[in-house]
């Protein structure tokens, strides 16, 4: 009786190692399937991104009309662009100071239509047919205005950084009609700082200036 253990049927290894580190077709293909997806869509966001950045470049504008000091004017502004800006950038009305640029201390108040603004949180495309009125616009010729001669007679003011906020302020205030009493002016003027300290002068002036009409 035959000792020998029966042959398995199963053919013997081809003799390819299977932990052979060589790409095989399978792995070729997916791999540079792979590869050029992510290059078409690198190629998609990048162009994305170009033209994101082609838009940015040109930054939304309109036309606006407006009356400075008497004269009309009409300008093409980038739709971000504040009040103050417009004045002293590009119609050279400097007059108007840029102090916090955050509506905190004054030095920038114009005149819209007569009422009390701070021209640096106020955006020039929302003036159209206003009427604005700034520190330049006060004198009538070589002759200041009352309450602008009453800060000389008065000395109110020092440094004279915030000088012509104050002036603009105190005109609003006065016409307004809140110059009842020096406590009633220190209120309606209370926006407006002066770093020099010289309030007590500046109601003062106010007040001078009020009593006179």
């Amino acid at each position: 009786m035959s000792t020998e253990l029966p042959q398995s049927s199963v053919p013997p290894p081809t003799g390819v190692d299977e932990s052979s580190s060589g790409p095989t077709r399978r792995t070729f293909i997916a791999t540079t399937t792979a590869v050029g997806g992510v290059v078409i869509a690198g190629g998609a966001i990048g162009g994305t991104l170009l033209a994101d950045e082609a838009a940015a470049e040109t930054p939304p504008a309109s036309r606006v009309s407006l009356t400075v000091n008497g004269t009309r004017r009409t300008v093409t502004v980038d739709n971000r662009t504040s009040l103050l800006d417009l004045l002293r950038e590009q119609f050279g009305l400097t007059g108007s100071k840029k102090g916090c640029n955050a509506g905190a201390c004054g030095a920038c108040t114009v005149l819209v239509d007569g009422r009390r603004v701070n021209s640096c949180l106020t955006l020039a495309v929302r003036l159209e047919g206003v009427e604005v009125t700034t520190i330049e616009g006060l004198a009538d010729g070589d002759r200041l205005h009352p309450l602008q001669q009453a800060f000389i007679d008065e000395d109110a003011f020092q440094c004279g950084y915030c000088t012509p906020g104050q002036i603009m302020s105190g005109v609003g205030c006065i016409q307004e009609g809140h110059t009842g009493s020096p406590e009633e002016i220190r209120e309606w003027m209370s926006g407006n700082i002066c770093r020099c300290g010289c309030y007590v002068k500046i109601v003062r002036a106010v007040e001078q200036t009020a009593s006179q009409k």
